[in-house]
């Protein structure tokens, strides 16, 4: 879920009502058409700061959060851009929310923004402190950045897997296919679910569904599969029917 720009982004238009309208007409696209959670972000507010945001993108993600929560009746989790995971925990055990994503939740990567460093001590203290359940999906090799401190990916997911429910694994930036190899290199790291951040399409999704427990999806469901376009109800729909021939043909299978 790709918010509009809000209030205080240089491309924030002044209407704050179309951001909450568009939210949650998408939100109805999305359920709809049978996803199974949805990730409320700033996305569209780039630049982005490189970690703690303004007030007024809190109040105004907290806001549209828990109106998309009273909308649907699946999963919804928030991600703060580009790694206010505190803000993010705090909008989440405010409004209900099951689960934040963290771009960068232990050590650091060289990114648009600068050096932009996990600060996962504070994360689960403040979870702890709020006495939430909220579930953190935490990426590693994060795209849109070159790492800072782990010279390979499994040495990262093995630091990261103590602290996050979930590793998120993505290509190089947004929309580009996850590599194959990154994903087993993470299988054989964590115990923890494995979910792909980035560049699934009905078209590649059979060549990674075995290979993950999940699939974050976003450019793709959007017209043209341009990030910054509205969504695109079609499309929802055939990587939908993908994801669910795929699990018949397995189910059919035995596996």
């Amino acid at each position: 879920m790709h918010l509009l720009p809000t209030p205080g982004s240089h491309l924030f238009d002044g209407q704050v009502e179309r951001i909450y309208d568009t939210a949650i007409h998408e939100s109805k696209v999305f359920v709809d058409n049978g996803v199974d959670a949805i990730i409320v972000e700033n996305f569209r507010d780039g630049p982005f700061f490189p970690d703690r945001v303004p007030a007024e993108t809190v109040a105004t993600i907290a806001g549209v959060t828990r109106e998309i929560i009273r909308t649907v009746n699946i999963p919804v989790g928030v991600a703060i851009l580009r790694n206010d995971a505190e803000s993010a925990m705090a909008v989440a055990a405010a409004t209900n929310a099951a689960f934040i994503r963290v771009n960068v939740h232990v050590g650091a990567v060289l990114a648009a923004q600068g050096v932009i460093a996990g600060k996962s001590h504070n994360t689960l203290r403040l979870r702890a402190n709020l006495q939430s359940d909220v579930a953190i999906l935490a990426d590693a090799g994060v795209k849109h950045s070159n790492p800072w401190v782990y010279a390979n990916l499994a040495d990262e997911v093995r630091d990261i897997s103590p602290y996050t429910d979930a590793v998120v694994i993505s290509g190089p930036l947004t929309g580009i296919e996850t590599d194959s190899s990154d994903l087993i290199i993470a299988k054989r790291a964590t115990n923890k679910p494995v979910f792909i951040g980035s560049g699934v399409t009905p078209e590649t999704l059979y060549k990674v569904f075995d290979l993950a427990d999940g699939f974050i999806i976003g450019s793709y469901f959007k017209v043209d599969g341009i990030s910054f376009n509205p969504v695109e109800p079609s499309r929802v729909r055939a990587l939908m029917d993908a994801r669910n021939k795929l699990l018949f043909d397995a189910e059919m299978s035995g596996n």
